[in-house]
């Protein structure tokens, strides 16, 4: 088994092959002088089972071009198994055809990457589960949940839970998360969006008085649906509002947004590298998922059952 790491998340891939007590592969991903990638691998990786260790975030095209040049690499140096593993997939909002003459980015996104030469992909929390079927190779996606409850159970598990999803579209996520905390209740947060990147919280539903909130999403972006969804909750009596996101994007002025709001914290984990604005912010605190990740990698490389570790 070998580990290759792109330039998109250095800090966890480390710590993957930490966990799994081994080196990463030697290789040098860089660019010429008019930006284009160059890749190149210095071990021998023929008739290996090989794992490239890449986000596609920001800058998502680079990072992108990144993963599939590797794999190219790898494929050609007659690597017996490729996969991707890709904590966050980037374009995975573009799931559908939100409007006439608009392009499906994530089907795009998953033909070149099979087309580059994976074998199969390994990812966490897909914006949407469907996205899972536009891969014609195997494709794992593995959940953040057991993380993340139990964060919330070792730090919050004495207080008056409920379990809040921030739109409609989250409440099979939300619940999966109540579940895992003894069945705690739940609300949903009704908001109407007026145009791409804002919301308007219009209502909640259940009741909210006195409960200590965990809002759970799959990706924070502008941080504004969860910042007017804590404010939304504060105002309908609740007692304090915390947030649970797999994927901290945290783009344009996102952070300085969570710093100003009523949320008392938001947890994200290390999907995405941080920027140095989110590893100073008081408001906003990591969880690594390295673990989930090396556990996953060891079981495809063994051959074992990966879904057991959804339990």
């Amino acid at each position: 088994m070998k580990l290759v790491a792109g330039n998109s998340n250095p800090p966890l891939a480390e710590a993957v092959a930490a966990y799994l007590n081994m080196p990463l592969t030697k290789a040098s991903i860089r660019r010429f002088s008019d930006e284009e990638v160059f890749v190149e691998i210095h071990e021998n990786v023929r008739g290996e089972d090989v794992f490239v260790i890449q986000s596609t975030s920001a800058p998502a095209n680079d990072n992108l071009m990144e993963l599939l040049i590797t794999i190219d690499a790898l494929r050609r140096a007659s690597a017996r198994r490729i996969t991707a593993v890709i904590p966050y997939f980037g374009y995975a909002r573009q799931d559908r055809k939100p409007g006439p003459r608009t392009p499906i980015s994530a089907k795009l996104v998953a033909n070149l990457i099979t087309t580059a030469g994976a074998h199969r992909v390994l990812t966490i929390d897909l914006h949407a589960g469907q996205i899972q079927g536009f891969f014609d190779i195997p494709t794992d996606n593995l959940f953040g949940a057991p993380v993340m409850s139990a964060d919330i159970t070792q730090r919050f598990g004495k207080e008056n839970l409920m379990v809040v999803s921030p739109d409609v579209g989250g409440v099979v996520r939300a619940r999966a998360l109540a579940k895992r905390l003894n069945n705690a209740p739940l609300a949903i947060v009704d908001k109407r969006r007026e145009r791409p990147g804002e919301s308007e919280v219009m209502n909640i539903i259940g009741d909210v008085t006195d409960r200590f909130c965990i809002l759970v999403d799959d990706i924070v972006d502008s941080a504004g649906t969860l910042c007017n969804a804590a404010a939304a909750l504060k105002a309908k009596g609740a007692k304090e509002v915390v947030a649970y996101v797999s994927h901290g994007v945290l783009s344009g002025g996102a952070v300085a947004r969570v710093g100003s709001s009523q949320l008392a914290e938001l947890v994200i984990t290390d999907s995405i590298m941080a920027t140095e604005a989110v590893r100073v912010s008081q408001r906003i605190r990591r969880l690594t998922i390295a673990p989930l990740i090396a556990e996953a990698v060891h079981r495809i490389a063994e051959e074992t059952s990966v879904s057991s570790l959804f339990d």
